[in-house]
């Protein structure tokens, strides 16, 4: 999971997010007013059209998450080291036999994604894998303590409070159960690793059942994913590769070129 160098690809796009409360409380860099701050947003999410049961459900009794903070402030550079260091531990043989495992497993459903988005279907396993080792490391800690102490956090309050917000409408809407909004502790969630707002945007219902599910349906997540990269500029039947268009699509996942690097060739290396 690599949930940070993401999160500051996808901050740039902050903005994108309509329907956030403007907050009266201000932000802080202390825990010192942050009772006063969840007060307000929790009437301002209600006056926004969020149901009461929901807003009291997941925010009621909320403490400020100093450990939060704490990784927030100490971010370091996640892909300090080359690709061919990078891909010769997460792309490895091993990772490979994995992925075509994965691809076989799958290969019904993910012909069907490959069919209605032009993803191909090696690339969504790619990025499957190298973000939770195809749903084996989600994360299990609610994502709302940390949203709420982002939001309140001066640093990017305007970024988080919308994350926030939509964090609280995929409950709203019914996709997830309070008790299913877990992730690796920073808002992401399901089995590539969506921020919420972005959950709200390209997750799609890929087994039928009425919910977008991107922790336990496969289906969905294969779906959401492709959907993803196709709502991001995805031309159906370009090259993926260094020097091909859709390469520069894998910007819209994440900004580190070492990344982007690493998920054409894990790719390259599943489909061939």
């Amino acid at each position: 999971m690599w949930f940070l160098t993401r999160l500051a690809a996808l901050a740039v796009s902050a903005g994108a997010l309509a329907g956030a409360p403007a907050l009266a409380a201000p932000c802080g860099n202390t825990s010192d007013g942050f009772p006063a701050w969840l007060a307000d947003f929790k009437v301002q999410a209600v006056s926004s059209g969020i149901s009461q049961r929901t807003v009291s459900s997941a925010l009621d009794g909320l403490s400020y998450d100093r450990k939060t903070i704490g990784m927030d402030r100490g971010q370091k550079k996640t892909f300090s080291q080359s690709f061919e260091k990078f891909a010769a531990t997460r792309a490895n043989a091993g990772a490979i036999a994995l992925g075509k495992r994965a691809m076989k497993r799958n290969a019904a459903v993910l012909a069907n994604v490959e069919a209605r988005y032009g993803v191909p279907a090696e690339l969504v396993v790619a990025i499957w894998g190298l973000e939770t080792g195809f749903g084996n490391f989600s994360g299990n800690k609610s994502i709302f303590p940390p949203l709420a102490t982002l939001a309140y956090d001066c640093r990017r309050s305007a970024f988080f409070t919308k994350e926030l917000v939509a964090a609280l409408k995929i409950v709203d809407r019914g996709d997830l159960s309070l008790g299913e909004m877990k992730g690796a502790g920073h808002g992401e969630l399901g089995q590539t690793q969506f921020l919420p707002s972005k959950y709200l945007a390209f997750a799609v219902d890929g087994d039928g059942d009425g919910r977008r599910d991107l922790l336990r349906s496969v289906p969905d997540v294969l779906y959401s994913t492709a959907n993803y990269m196709r709502g991001h500029g995805w031309i159906p039947g370009a090259g993926y590769q260094e020097g091909e268009p859709n390469f520069a699509i894998l910007n819209e996942w994440n900004r580190s070129t070492v990344y982007q690097k690493t998920i054409a060739y894990y790719a390259g290396k599943i489909g061939g």
